[in-house]
């Protein structure tokens, strides 16, 4: 059936040479972010941000599974739930989708890593955007952008100006931070994937 769904599919279809993106495995032990370092670095630097941010950030959205399957039975059973390996909302990629003009739907993030990770690239890149130059020391300035990709920008200018986060901010960045050393470890001898975080 040939509708806007495959026309955006084959507007991000993949150049020749490049490896077949897996898709997130059904059994959720198994899901592993590495699995799209490439993906990770293709999108960051795409979007103009460190790739260890986003394979970070990879990492601590990997809670829940990421099967397309298993993301359609959340989704019904949790309207508004968040799709694909980056657990992005709607409200959020159709913002993202606005400012950058992206073919593909919020519901194509379930079934395409590359387009998920790309498009929570482009995402990450606009707070860094709004983002103060000046914020408070207590952070670094990714982990402020992790904390605006977890709690949203309202927040992440909030925290950079001093207020002390909640308790499910406050567990997500100490996941965050947790990560680190894997996010790094994923991204070794990965090309393009060189940027060091929080710069």
């Amino acid at each position: 059936m040939t509708d806007g769904t495959t026309r955006a599919r084959e507007d991000r279809a993949e150049p020749e040479g490049r490896d077949r993106v897996p898709t997130p495995p059904l059994r959720p032990g198994e899901y592993d972010p590495a699995d799209y370092a490439a993906c990770v670095a293709r999108g960051s630097a795409a979007a103009d941000v460190s790739p260890l941010l986003v394979m970070a950030v990879l990492h601590n959205e990997a809670y829940k599974p990421h099967h397309p399957l298993l993301e359609r039975l959340w989704h019904w059973w949790k309207p508004g739930a968040s799709f694909g390996v980056a657990n992005m909302h709607q409200a959020t990629f159709e913002r993202v989708r606005e400012a950058h003009d992206l073919a593909g739907r919020w519901e194509d993030l379930r079934d395409d890593p590359e387009f998920a990770i790309h498009a929570a690239a482009l995402h990450l890149k606009d707070l860094d955007r709004r983002l103060p130059e000046r914020f408070s020391r207590r952070y670094r300035r990714d982990e402020l952008l992790a904390l605006g990709y977890n709690a949203g920008e309202r927040n992440m200018r909030a925290f950079a100006r001093g207020v002390p986060p909640g308790p499910m901010a406050r567990s997500y960045l100490r996941r965050f931070r947790a990560c680190q050393p894997q996010a790094s470890r994923a991204l070794t001898g990965v090309a393009g994937a060189h940027d060091p975080v929080g710069e």
